[in-house]
């Protein structure tokens, strides 16, 4: 389940993730316009199913696809990954980068420690 997705495919999970449990037609609808043609999201999503991402519950002829990788755990991947690749795993560089180039005040700064460390309290 390593495997990469490309911008199609995060795409279509990303409308697997909004959708939660749905068939390819509703995550043809949760899609952003220009929406892709029907049988490329099916496509998309049986490479999706391959790559052990999405998995699915067979009605009939139709299938009722979810996600078997939660959009939290695949964001951490690609964070981790992001971090190993441009800032010599160091999340300090990282998060040095992200304050730099978002021009976060202090406050903010501040905001965001506090809530940390409310949330590390609970």
């Amino acid at each position: 389940m390593e495997k990469e997705l490309t911008k199609a495919e995060e795409q279509i999970m990303q409308s697997i993730w909004q959708v939660e449990k749905g068939f390819a037609k509703d995550i043809l609808a949760a899609l952003p316009d220009p929406k892709p043609a029907y049988n490329t999201v099916l496509t998309v999503v049986r490479i999706l199913v391959d790559k052990g991402y999405v998995g699915f519950k067979t009605y009939g002829k139709s299938n009722e696809y979810f996600p078997l990788v939660s959009k939290e755990v695949y964001s951490q991947r690609k964070l981790n990954k992001l971090k190993k690749n441009y800032f010599n795993n160091s999340t300090k560089e990282l998060l040095s980068f992200f304050i730099r180039e978002n021009k976060m005040d202090l406050q903010e700064l501040d905001d965001i420690l506090k809530s940390l460390k409310k949330e590390s309290n609970e």
